[in-house]
């Protein structure tokens, strides 16, 4: 279901007369479509399948030879993101790590990035939301075990209330053969050798393949 933009604009102008303002101001004038249009981007995940890109499969076991199977993980790091919490209607952003031992195939990096960008894009918490990207690329794409790290700053923690404005939470989803405590610590170790690279200036972590 889209977006009903124009009842986005209709409310936001009731918005801004119940929180004592002019909608027809110059200033405020275009602000019910500008959030109308904001609205039918950040929220255009909703009712929509997080697992849809993964839908094709690159079979990476048969090829030139010698022929193999892929053994071990396959992590994407520094995957930036946002979303909106659903508490608040206030955004969230940070950086996901993703990482999954493949079964029969691999699939397009860019790919792992769409499934994220497809659950970010609703109304969530971040716990829901490194959960559903875990289950997605688990049951999508018939992985041997999922690995997800969400890193964020909420803008209900720097804007509101406590006003922490450089907290950030992580999470951790995981499924399969990276769920036990030691794959955990490997693929964290990946993580955190990632990050002090780019603290270093070592360069790019990760190769993309679309």
């Amino acid at each position: 279901m889209a977006v009903d933009t124009e009842r986005v604009a209709a409310l936001t102008r009731e918005l801004l007369v119940a929180i004592g303002e002019d909608p027809d101001r110059p200033g405020l004038r275009e602000t019910p479509r500008r959030v109308a249009e904001a609205a039918a981007e950040l929220y255009a995940g909703v009712g929509q399948d997080p697992a849809a890109p993964l839908a094709h499969t690159i079979d990476v076991a048969h090829g030139p030879a010698p022929e193999t199977v892929p053994t071990g993980a396959v992590l994407v790091r520094d995957i930036r993101f946002r979303s909106m919490c659903e508490h608040h209607l206030l955004p969230f952003e940070g950086r996901a790590h993703i990482a999954y031992l493949p079964g029969d195939g691999v699939v397009g990096l860019g790919s792992l990035a769409r499934v994220l960008d497809i659950a970010s894009s609703r109304p969530q918490v971040q716990e829901r939301l490194g959960e559903q990207v875990a289950d997605a690329i688990a049951h999508g794409l018939g992985a041997r075990g999922v690995f997800v790290m969400l890193d964020a700053q909420h803008g209900c923690m720097r804007a509101r209330g406590e006003r922490r404005v450089d907290s950030s939470t992580v999470t951790v989803a995981a499924r399969g053969e990276l769920a036990s405590q030691a794959a955990r610590a490997e693929m964290a170790a990946y993580v955190i050798i990632g990050v002090q690279n780019a603290a270093t200036d070592a360069g790019p972590s990760v190769q993309g393949r679309e």
